[in-house]
C-alpha cells in the first residue's frame, strides 16, 4: 500500500487539481492520500471537508498552528497505512505522474535501497532562487556527500518503517537523502520536471533560512559523524 503525503498551508485552490491529478497517476494501485494542513488561514479546511466527501481513500490532518513544513510531513507519516510513503509539495509544482516511477524505483532498487529522490529539470522558480538554491546544494553536497544534486524536491518516496526511524528537527525534510545513507542505505535518483505554480504565492522566500539552513547543514554533519559504522543485524536461530 502507498501512502501519498501532502504538507500544505493555504492551498486552497491548488488541492483539488493536485488531489486529482494524484488520482489519476496512481489509477489502479492501492493507495491512500494524506494532507497536511499546517494551520491554514485560507479556505483549505473547508476544501477539505468537501473533496473528502467524493474521495474515500482522501484523509484529512491540521495542525492548530503552522509548525513548517518539516512537521508537516512526520505528521502525515506517523499517521500513514502504507508500507511506502510518497512525498510531494501541495502547490502544484510537483507532478504527481512521477509518483508511480518514484515507488517502482525504491522497491526495484532492494532492501539496500532506502529513498528514491525526485530530482528537478527545468526549474520553474525564479533565476535568484534558482541560483540560491544551487549553492545551498552545493554547499551540501561538499559537506554532507548524500551523492544527491536537488534535496529541496518535495517529490520522494521512502519505506515508512525507515522514514519513522529517521532523526527529527526542523528543516529535516531538505536532508533525507543524508539521513537515509546514515542508516546504512541507498540512494536512488529520478529525473522530474518542474511546473510553474499555478495559484497563490509561495510559503518559503529565498534568505528566510540561510541562516537556520547553515546549522541544520552543520547538525546533520555532526550527526553523520556519531555514526561511523552500520551494522548488519541478524537473530541467530541455530
Amino acid at each position: 500500500m502507498l501512502s501519498v503525503v501532502i504538507p500544505c498551508r493555504n492551498e486552497a485552490e491548488n488541492l483539488p487539481i493536485l488531489l486529482a491529478e494524484i488520482n489519476a497517476a496512481l489509477a489502479g494501485r492501492v493507495y491512500e492520500t494524506i494532507v497536511v494542513d499546517d494551520g491554514s488561514t485560507d479556505r483549505t479546511p473547508q476544501v477539505l471537508a468537501q473533496l473528502r466527501k467524493e474521495a474515500t481513500t482522501l484523509r484529512q490532518i491540521r495542525h492548530d498552528q503552522s509548525a513548517g513544513q518539516s512537521a508537516a510531513v512526520r505528521s502525515g507519516v506517523f499517521a500513514a497505512h502504507g508500507q511506502i510513503i510518497l512525498t510531494i509539495d501541495g502547490d502544484g509544482q510537483n507532478d504527481p505522474a512521477y509518483l508511480p516511477a518514484l515507488a517502482d524505483a525504491l522497491v526495484s532498487g532492494g532492501p539496500g535501497t532506502g529513498i528514491a529522490a525526485g530530482q528537478r529539470v527545468r526549474r520553474k522558480d525564479s533565476p535568484a532562487k534558482q541560483m540560491a538554491s544551487r549553492f545551498a546544494n552545493s554547499l551540501r553536497q561538499t559537506i554532507l556527500k548524500d551523492h544527491t544534486t536537488d534535496t529541496g524536491c518535495g517529490l520522494k518516496a521512502l519505506h515508512a518503517d525507515l522514514f519513522k526511524q529517521l532523526p527529527f528537527f526542523d528543516g529535516w525534510h531538505r536532508y533525507l537523502p543524508a539521513l537515509v545513507i546514515r542508516e546504512g542505505f541507498n540512494v536512488v535518483h529520478i529525473e522530474v520536471v518542474d511546473r510553474p505554480r499555478r495559484h497563490g504565492v509561495s510559503n518559503y522566500g529565498i534568505f528566510d533560512r540561510g541562516l537556520r539552513g547553515v546549522l541544520d547543514l552543520f547538525g546533520v554533519w555532526w550527526l553523520l559523524r556519531r555514526r561511523k559504522r552500520v551494522p548488519k543485524v541478524a537473530e541467530v536461530k541455530s
